[in-house]
């Protein structure tokens, strides 16, 4: 591996586990020791291989796909990825149940198959997005527009969604 190819896959790695709001002492402690501080920033920094065999479980553990970890995955680097759609648990949890039900245990489902309890926000696909709009019968547009009111997806939603549906 490329000296460059480990500093841009560290850079992504360590993008990741901050957007997650993780230090590298809260990965191992999150991971309950799997995944020592000094093996994780060893990999950010690009000062040691990761296999892809770990790359793999470490991509597992963040909750994304290893293509999310790998550099130049996007066409060329120049296109922007449109928005993920990241939902607020901590506005989730404040709604009523008549109204947020079914997205609160929507939520709970996808947290308990990652092991992801951060408790703060959670990523959600373009197909769970389609999956709710089915639950609460109404098109991912006007379903993406209600949760944007509820305070539980941002605004910047409306580009991922706008752009899914163009394709």
């Amino acid at each position: 591996m490329s000296s460059e190819y480990a500093k841009q896959l560290g850079a992504k790695l360590r993008a990741i586990r901050t957007q997650q709001g993780l230090s590298l002492h809260g990965v191992e402690e999150k991971s309950q020791g799997r995944w020592k501080a000094v093996v994780v920033g060893s990999y950010e920094r690009g000062d040691r291989a990761v296999t892809v065999q770990r790359l793999a479980e470490l991509a597992d553990f963040y909750g994304v796909p290893v293509q999310e970890l790998l550099p130049g995955t996007t066409p060329g680097g120049a296109a922007e990825p449109p928005p993920k759609l990241v939902l607020d648990l901590e506005r989730l949890a404040t709604l009523p149940s008549e109204k947020a039900g079914p997205l609160q245990r929507y939520a709970a489902t996808i947290q308990s198959q990652r092991g992801d309890y951060n408790g703060k926000v959670l990523s959600i696909r373009q197909d769970d997005l389609r999956t709710l709009a089915v639950i609460y019968d109404q098109s991912p547009s006007v379903l993406t527009e209600q949760l944007i009111s509820w305070g539980v997806l941002d605004a910047d939603a409306r580009r991922a969604v706008a752009s899914h549906e163009e394709s």
